[in-house]
């Protein structure tokens, strides 16, 4: 065998290994990619939790703020029409 046809040969086995290796190595990206938006959304996802959970918070203080406000009128009144002569 001449050195041509050694070559020839050589070229044609290292194309089929070539487009494998580059088929694999598309998938490895492809799939580094979508496990990369998976981390990047569950981030958000967390951030938008925990925004949440601290509006929640301050409502829950508003209400019971809020709440003992009530109570304290309501307190108030009845001992104001305790003191009316009447009874609560």
């Amino acid at each position: 065998m001449d050195a041509t046809l050694v070559t020839a040969i050589a070229a044609l086995l290292a194309s089929p290994v070539a487009a494998v290796a580059a088929v694999y190595g598309s998938r490895g990206q492809a799939r580094t990619a979508r496990e990369g938006t998976a981390v990047t959304g569950l981030n958000s996802l967390a951030d938008q939790l925990q925004e949440e959970r601290a509006d929640l918070r301050n409502q829950l203080s508003a209400m019971r703020a809020e709440l003992a406000a009530e109570r304290a009128e309501t307190a108030r009144l009845k001992a104001l029409v305790t003191q009316l002569g009447g009874t609560p």
